[in-house]
């Protein structure tokens, strides 16, 4: 299956040769990487194409003029995988939280659905261990505050590492989605779960970023939390 791994950038220079090695050292040869990179100041975008060659081109790069959010990067993204002719297209963060051990059993588990989601709140999934307490229950509220506002029956509605049959994202309104922030993640499965589309959840560690620094704060749960409410409306018509 022809995958294509959109990751969204800004200053992950530490990141991007490591990852890049993990994920080409997996036996997926239709596999490529797509990163959108948001004019990192720290050069991003350059080690990345830079990197392409060793990989046999199997990296490109979207160069966006600044910072302009995550919802969009992904949007971008997945407009340019399908253009290439992805027949699956797979969203994860560049800073290794998410497992890329994992990333063949989404591919084997989306023969069975519409789109799978790597979860930290289904049986055998978890968070990372150096998190303080306040932290973990900060993001399992939040999580719970989401679907149970939405009606979800998805476990981990907030989570970022989730492979899509392409077919499903031509299939969805990406040009009513409007969330740019973290928010981004529950607008996506809130619009296919609306339209009837299957999801499967597998366990996964979500693990702490090693190198570079994180993009989360307290005003971004905030604003998340705060946006959950509007999709209600924005979507009655689905």
């Amino acid at each position: 299956m022809k995958t294509t791994i959109v990751i969204p950038t800004y200053n992950e220079a530490e990141n991007i040769p490591r990852l890049a090695g993990a994920l080409f050292a997996l036996p997926m040869p239709d596999c490529s990487v797509l990163i959108v990179d948001d004019n990192s100041p720290d050069g991003t975008g350059r080690l990345a194409e830079d990197l392409s060659p060793q990989y046999g081109g199997r990296i490109s790069v979207l160069h966006r003029p600044g910072k302009m959010g995550l919802g969009s990067a992904y949007i971008q993204g997945f407009g340019r995988a399908l253009e290439d002719g992805a027949e699956a297209v797979l969203q994860m963060d560049a800073d290794f939280s998410h497992p890329v051990d994992k990333l063949s059993v989404l591919v084997e588990t989306l023969a069975g659905c519409d789109f799978v989601i790597g979860s930290r709140y289904v049986p055998g999934g978890s968070l990372d261990e150096r998190w303080p307490l306040w932290r973990k229950a900060l993001s399992g509220f939040g999580n719970l505050y989401a679907r149970t506002i939405l009606g979800m029956p998805i476990r981990d509605v907030t989570g970022g590492f989730k492979l899509w049959r392409a077919a499903t994202l031509r299939a969805l309104p990406l040009e009513r989605i409007r969330s740019n922030g973290y928010v981004f993640q529950v607008e996506m499965n809130y619009v296919a779960s609306r339209l009837g589309f299957k999801s499967k959840e597998i366990p996964i560690h979500f693990a702490d970023r090693r190198w570079g620094q994180s993009k989360m704060n307290f005003r971004i749960q905030v604003e998340a939390a705060l946006r959950t409410w509007t999709l209600l409306g924005r979507y009655k018509d689905l």
